[in-house]
């Protein structure tokens, strides 16, 4: 939860007790001059007791009982996908286990400061867009706990969050009524998953396709959701075409101060509100989908991950994860598994070896 957040707290703490303390004052003094002093309190009365502080909005997945620290096993990695991921000299930027780029730092006190989040991606409306629409959320909600329990035990020391990632916004190869070849998601549907995931103590990612609108534009069409305090942002840069393109048929592209204006509509929203850091992740599917990257810049309310996307052979996605995360730094990495069309499906402890370990694994 962010710094400020605690301090507006403690201040709309500060001034309950004051006119709380106040009312009881009152109420004694009626009652002396009505019926004497309050009878059976020889004390004087007792001090209000001191409210804890807010919980996060959110409940890791508790490692199993006998796990062991990441950092101190010898997980075997074959030296072709040591290269693919660490490049020919085959040196590590940071320890393993380390979510941290080298040569940054987080001064948030956002979720993914001691934690991971574990994510399910999709919409309930389709079971082709991936694992979240093809269970119950009942269910889909059991296996993403499962999943979530199997990276806190491959790394206890930051357990897992399970995160429901959400299309709030689908790119259409129709241009649609507007002309921007994107359906928004109903309303309802998100209130309910954002009920839902606050009901089992996970997060709520909504992510947003693009197509011919502007970041900002969809961001805003969801900011009921994202001054909830457990709603956090993804946006799917692939999806995102000029005059003349079309989503799905062309491969589409986002420049990084599109995508720090978003940072900065966040960081309004967490001050404004006084609801806990946020969390921004950003797809890309391959090089120069987001481009000029140097004008991502985390705040002090907002994390940013740069998130490889994509499935197929392994050693292709350990090396994508080095060119488009490591290779050029904004702040934490993510990572994309496939159930269904990688090879292999990796199973956490290897996804964790990547430099720097995934801040944020999801699955499709």
């Amino acid at each position: 939860m962010s710094r400020r957040w605690r301090r507006r707290y403690r201040r709309r703490r500060m001034v309950t007790g004051v006119v709380v303390a106040g009312a009881l004052a009152l109420f004694a003094l009626g009652a002396f001059w009505s019926h004497g002093p309050p009878q059976g309190d020889s004390s004087g009365g007792r001090g209000k007791e001191e409210k804890e502080e807010p919980q996060a909005p959110y409940e890791a997945v508790p490692p199993s009982g006998d796990a062991a620290p990441l950092a101190g096993r010898d997980i075997e990695m074959d030296a072709r996908l040591e290269r693919k991921a660490l490049g020919a000299d085959r040196e590590r930027s940071v320890p393993v286990g380390r979510t941290l780029l080298a040569g940054v730092t987080d001064a948030s006190d956002g979720p993914l400061k001691d934690h991971r989040l574990v994510a399910y991606y999709g919409t309930p409306l389709s079971d082709q867009m991936g694992v979240l629409g093809e269970h119950p959320p009942e269910k889909m909600m059991e296996l993403l706990r499962r999943q979530a329990a199997a990276y806190s035990t491959a790394d206890p020391e930051r357990p897992a969050v399970p995160t429901i990632e959400l299309i709030a916004s689908i790119a259409q190869r129709e241009p649609g009524a507007d002309g921007l070849y994107v359906t928004r998601t109903d309303p309802g549907i998100i209130r309910r998953y954002a009920r839902f995931a606050r009901e089992h103590g996970a997060l709520l990612m909504l992510d947003v396709q693009l197509g011919r609108a502007s970041v900002m534009e969809e961001v805003r069409a969801l900011r009921e959701f994202l001054e909830m305090p457990h709603v956090h942002l993804a946006v799917d840069t692939e999806y995102a075409v000029g005059p003349g393109e079309v989503p799905g048929v062309n491969l589409g592209s986002v420049d990084g101060s599109e995508i720090n204006r978003a940072v900065r509509y966040l960081d309004r929203i967490v001050e404004e509100k006084g609801v806990p850091d946020k969390v921004l992740l950003v797809h890309q599917f391959q090089s120069g989908i987001v481009t000029g990257k140097d004008a991502i810049r985390p705040t002090d309310d907002v994390q940013v991950v740069l998130h490889a996307d994509g499935f197929g052979r392994v050693e292709d996605k350990f090396m994508k994860y080095r060119v488009l995360v490591r290779e050029q730094p904004v702040q934490y990495g993510g990572f994309k598994v496939f159930y269904n069309l990688d090879e292999p499906v990796l199973e956490p402890e290897r996804v964790l070896m990547l430099d720097p370990a995934p801040a944020v694994v999801t699955y499709q």
